[in-house]
């Protein structure tokens, strides 16, 4: 038996405007100043700074006020979300993107506090921001790194549909000099074929 995806099944049925959707069990918005207790708390810590690219540690309380006036300035080529729970409303974690001078290329990135690891909720976030990008910026590929020392943050890739492109090094501000990296890619076309994938299963 065959059966032909229905033709509604389009680009724009899977996209909502504004900003990225709620998960199952967490809510993507705006970080704000009273989330700078959390924040500094969460980001403090060298196992979250040396996974990823551009936070320093410490972590102050100026570091935090920095993410929040960052996140207030988006723009279609970068934004950064605060994640949080659902059932609380705290801040657990940051997601966001960013459109490479380099490249071109649209960068996704996350981080979320250590006591939130191992849970799948830096999934659930890192996917509903991927929709939001293919949805909000008319990119046509994804770009993502994972350190070659940090298994999970690959699987959270693996789990949106990227896929291994190439290793690389790239500057930690965390760790204190260039690290190396797995870099992923999702185009465009991939993604689309996995949300028809989920419509139709």
């Amino acid at each position: 038996m065959v059966a032909d995806l229905e033709e509604s099944l389009d680009e724009e049925s899977f996209c909502a405007a504004g900003a990225p959707q709620e998960t199952a069990r967490l809510r993507l918005d705006l970080p704000r100043s009273d989330d700078l207790a959390d924040i500094v708390t969460l980001a403090n810590n060298r196992k979250v700074a040396t996974m990823v690219a551009t936070m320093p540690s410490p972590f102050t309380l100026d570091d935090g006020r920095a993410l929040v006036a960052r996140a207030a300035a988006a723009t279609r080529d970068r934004a950064k979300f605060a994640i949080r729970m659902k059932s609380t409303g705290r801040f657990i974690g940051a997601t966001g993107f960013h459109r490479s001078e380099e490249d071109g290329a649209i960068h996704l990135g996350y981080w979320l506090g250590e006591p939130f690891w191992g849970q799948g909720l830096a999934t659930e976030a890192a996917q509903s921001v991927v929709d939001f990008i293919f949805c909000s910026t008319g990119t046509s590929r994804l770009i993502g790194a994972a350190r070659v020392t940090n298994p999970a943050s690959r699987r959270v890739l693996m789990k949106c549909g990227f896929h291994l492109l190439d290793q690389g090094m790239i500057h930690s501000r965390g760790a204190g000099g260039p690290v190396a990296v797995d870099r992923f890619g999702l185009d465009r076309s991939t993604w689309l074929a996995l949300k028809r994938w989920g419509k139709v299963s």
